[in-house]
């Protein structure tokens, strides 16, 4: 089943269930997809284009969480996180920092990158090839720890 699939489905069980705080994530969750279909000049979206709307939508979440708790607006930060977790669900399990590690140790011994110079050669490789497995601000701080 798909990712768009299974969003459609959680949408009819939070109804039955009169689950307000996951209907209204799960909605949000649509919407995203539905302007992904639109913006493309129509047609099915695939899943990989579903999961980077949702890091999008995660990673905005996560910010104004950050925010909301700074300013102390409980009630916001709660909101947040409550379609933070239902945002959660649908992407794929992130990779640890010790696997991070690993790989883009390997990735830098495939590229020949010796210093910070080449960072230009390993964070384009490294993006593409732990792109949905990892944050991109982890991989970053990775690839420059281990270039210097």
């Amino acid at each position: 089943m798909s990712l768009v699939e299974q969003v459609n489905e959680g949408i009819k069980e939070a109804m039955k269930a009169r689950n307000e705080g996951r209907l209204r994530a799960l909605r949000g969750i649509k919407s995203a997809f539905l302007l992904l279909a639109t913006a493309e000049g129509g047609g099915a979206v695939t899943d990989e284009a579903c999961i980077k709307a949702l890091q999008k939508m995660s990673k905005q979440r996560k910010d104004s969480l950050a925010i909301y708790e700074q300013q102390g607006r409980a009630d916001l930060a709660e909101k947040e996180k409550e379609e933070l977790s239902v945002i959660d669900e649908f992407l794929p399990a992130m990779m640890g920092e010790a696997e991070v590690e690993a790989k883009i140790k390997a990735i830098i011994t495939e590229t020949g990158a010796a210093g910070p110079k080449d960072m230009g050669k390993v964070i384009p490789v490294a993006m593409k090839t732990l792109g949905g497995q990892a944050d991109g601000k982890l991989i970053s701080e990775i690839v420059k720890r281990l270039l210097v």
